[in-house]
């Protein structure tokens, strides 16, 4: 019969393929208070497995406190705003006082959402132009979207850009590296396997040996490979 295939695996929703929630310390948020502008203190600076970059802990002197990503140039002790219209690392600002062509990192996708967007070491987007209580935003990947002036994010480039930069040299940091967030590794390829392990395994080489797109009515441990599309063939003309 074989054994199960890694997807039947994963459905079952044991331990192995869970999120390890229990493990994290910290989540970003940005502080939940009508006062503005406040002054707040970096007190310290922390490592959380499920995070690729530093965490700055933020405490406000209304006793609001802020996880968030922490920029370069900042350091525990260092003084920053919340709502003050100067761009300096590590100030949680509205995008609509941001100036054009600054570097920010955790923006909000909605007003009151929290950071969501340019989270990890050494990422950043940069702010283009506003109009219409619209800003503009440039992705990493040069990607343009358009958030509301209200929403909030932080300003300067996230620390820790190095971090992709050091080579692996062995299995077992990947396999730990991994292993912290409850990621899969190693991932084996289907053609790869046994004929008992998957149905794309065995046969002359490295080949399905069957369409990979799975029919609709197959068993889940058949459910391999591409999506079935819903129909085939050339559309109607209208």
């Amino acid at each position: 019969m074989g054994k199960n295939i890694i997807s039947q695996r994963r459905g079952r929703g044991t331990m192995r393929y869970r999120s390890q929630v229990h493990r994290f310390k910290y989540f970003f948020n940005f502080p939940k208070t009508e006062q503005n502008p406040i002054v707040g203190k970096i007190i310290t600076l922390v490592r959380d497995v499920s995070k690729s970059a530093p965490l700055a802990i933020i405490k406000y002197e209304n006793g609001a406190q802020a996880v968030i990503p922490a920029p370069l140039g900042v350091r525990e002790g260092t003084f920053v705003t919340l709502g003050l219209d100067t761009a300096k690392p590590g100030n949680i600002m509205e995008l609509s006082q941001i100036p054009d062509n600054t570097n920010i990192c955790a923006i909000e996708k909605l007003p009151g959402s929290g950071p969501i967007f340019c989270r990890t070491a050494g990422s950043s987007a940069r702010v283009l132009s506003k109009l219409n209580n619209e800003v503009t935003i440039e992705f990493p990947s040069k990607k343009q979207k358009k958030f509301p002036d209200n929403c909030r994010a932080v300003v300067g480039i996230i620390a820790g850009a190095g971090k992709r930069e050091k080579p692996i040299l062995k299995a077992g940091k990947m396999h730990h590296i991994m292993q912290a967030k409850n990621k899969l590794y190693p991932v084996v390829s289907g053609v790869a396997m046994n004929a008992v392990d998957h149905p794309f395994g065995s046969g002359r080489g490295r080949h399905m040996g069957k369409p990979a797109t799975a029919p609709r009515n197959a068993p889940p441990g058949r459910k391999v490979g591409l999506i079935r599309a819903k129909r085939t063939g050339r559309g109607k003309k209208k």
